[in-house]
């Protein structure tokens, strides 16, 4: 079966190709600020974010099965995704780095040609540690939260930032694989 992910996220390619899944990546052509939240909850909302990437690109590919995925922060009931700018990555990671927060990453399988459409969504808790004054100035200063939900890779600043997590590790790194493996197991069994 052919596997089209609708992202151009270096870390969910970089997962699916560890895993060793064949797969090609297509930027999906959806402005995600232009989607109305219609879920009443941040999972639901990630998952619509989800279902809108892999629906722009099914199109183009029916006979193949596209994955899209979309990862947001919730903190206490707050939508966190992306930092614009310099200040909101500080803004963010002063506010993200203060408490545990949950990293909730929407998946969606179609497969137009079959009438596939499955949308899911995996929770990972995590508990951050006391961040100094100058680790959020060298983290804001490096640029390594630009593109990421919560203005931080927890692959990239790992024991620095993040005491521990309750659930899966990719899924903070935005492509849950143990979800993603379910599905593709339950897909097969059909």
């Amino acid at each position: 079966m052919q596997i089209v992910l609708a992202s151009t996220s270096p870390r969910r390619r970089q997962l699916l190709a560890e895993a060793g899944y064949a797969f090609h990546a297509v930027s999906p052509r959806i402005d995600e600020s232009a989607i109305a939240r219609t879920a009443a909850t941040i999972r639901g909302y990630a998952e619509e974010l989800a279902q809108a990437k892999a629906r722009s690109v099914a199109s183009d590919f029916p006979d193949a099965l596209v994955v899209g995925a979309d990862t947001l922060c919730d903190l206490d009931g707050e939508v966190i995704g992306k930092a614009v700018d310099r200040e909101a990555a500080e803004r963010i990671t002063r506010k993200l780095f203060s408490k545990p927060h949950l990293v909730i990453t929407g998946l969606a399988l179609v497969r137009v040609s079959q009438g596939i459409e499955i949308v899911r969504s995996d929770v990972t808790t995590v508990y951050p540690r006391k961040l100094t004054e100058s680790q959020i100035a060298e983290h804001v200063a490096g640029g390594a939260w630009e593109g990421k939900a919560g203005a931080y890779a927890i692959q990239e600043v790992g024991d620095a930032f993040v005491e521990r997590i309750e659930g899966s590790f990719t899924n903070v790194m935005g492509m849950p694989m143990e979800l993603l493996g379910r599905l593709l197991n339950d897909l097969n069994e059909q």
